[in-house]
């Protein structure tokens, strides 16, 4: 029992500082949803160029998408004739960054980390975008995607909606399909994390693991096959940094492991080809080992200690309260898409 609720105390730790962005995030994405044309971002990157490359970074950047929730707005976007560079270079940068990301990146492991993660994801992204541009077009192209349906109401009929329905589709979109998505991993994720840090000794990471290229390849190991979204492997690394982890590892982490999953992996060579494949997971494990052993020494340039900058980071948070509330209504919506999925699945057994 005392390990329990010493696991359980960690992790309300990490849920705390993390969950008022959380919510922010979460409602800035419902209101990207609403309003941007997928459409009209695919204009923007049909051309095999490299223009249309960055336009694809950038426009994935934002976007609270994991590794395979991301799939079929690449292949929509595929099918709506963006090239296979702007492809890559979409699959790349959204599922290792979002808006819900990049605010608990900051609440947890600082303005810096923030700052480079969304850099590295941006340079990550392109160079494998570039790089497919190389080679000429095959004319493969995606299964089909439907994609003109109403966001608030899915129907593809010319029609209006007022504004409190629009509000109503931003929440539903936030609070209802991205929680119901991501929340039972984000709660994996932030088990782990306070199972990590009650478990594990004061600097044993450090000792055992080391630092450098060796504890980068370990962390790349462990992040390409798993399945673990953006904002919930923010918990896991930072709980490792506390633990005497090297900042280049844990961004090595961060950005192999929403990146890649064994499904987007298959997705990619069935809808791109191999060499995009190839491509795909080259421009990611080249990109992370490069960036994370420049991150070590940024970090050590600006802060010096890891586990020092994030105690001092988690005192300078919003007041207590915040968190408590947040936490509390995240944790209550969560359970609730979590019954109803059980619910549901009950009622087709029946």
């Amino acid at each position: 029992m005392n390990i329990l609720i010493g696991i359980l105390k960690e992790s309300y730790f990490l849920m705390e500082k993390m969950s008022p962005y959380l919510v922010f995030g979460f409602l800035f994405a419902g209101v990207m949803h609403a309003f941007m044309d997928t459409k009209t971002v695919a204009g923007h990157l049909g051309k095999n160029d490299l223009l249309s490359v960055l336009k694809a970074s950038v426009f994935g950047i934002p976007l609270p998408l994991c590794s395979c929730s991301v799939i079929p707005s690449a292949i929509s976007l595929r099918k709506d004739g963006a090239s296979k560079g702007a492809v890559l270079a979409f699959l790349i940068s959204t599922p290792t960054t979002g808006v819900d990301s990049i605010f608990a990146t900051y609440s947890l492991l600082g303005p810096v980390f923030t700052v480079y993660r969304i850099a590295a994801s941006f340079l990550t992204g392109s160079a494998a975008g570039i790089i497919s541009n190389l080679f000429k077009e095959d004319g493969k192209n995606a299964i089909d995607v439907h994609s003109d349906e109403c966001k608030f109401c899915h129907n593809g009929n010319e029609h209006h909606h007022s504004i409190s329905e629009k509000i109503r589709g931003i929440f539903g979109h936030a609070f209802g399909t991205l929680l119901r998505d991501s929340g039972p991993a984000l709660i994996g994720g932030v088990l782990a994390g306070g199972v990590i840090t009650f478990f594990l000794p004061e600097n044993i990471i450090a000792e055992y693991m080391g630092s450098g290229i060796k504890a980068m390849l370990i962390m790349l190991v462990m992040g390409i096959p798993m399945y673990v979204c953006a904002t919930a492997s923010i918990p896991i690394a930072a709980a490792l940094m506390f633990k005497g982890l090297a900042p280049g590892a844990a961004f090595v982490f961060l950005v192999a492991g929403p990146a890649t999953n064994i499904v987007t992996m298959s997705v990619v060579a069935k809808t791109l080809g191999k060499r995009s494949l190839m491509i795909y997971l080259g421009s990611i494990i080249a990109g992370s080992l490069i960036l994370g052993g420049i991150f070590d020494k940024l970090y050590r340039y600006f802060y010096g200690s890891a586990a020092a900058e994030l105690g001092h980071i988690h005192a300078q948070m919003l007041p207590e309260w915040v968190g408590f509330v947040s936490t509390g209504i995240l944790c209550v919506l969560i359970a609730r898409h979590i019954f109803k999925k059980a619910a549901s699945r009950a009622r087709r057994q029946g």
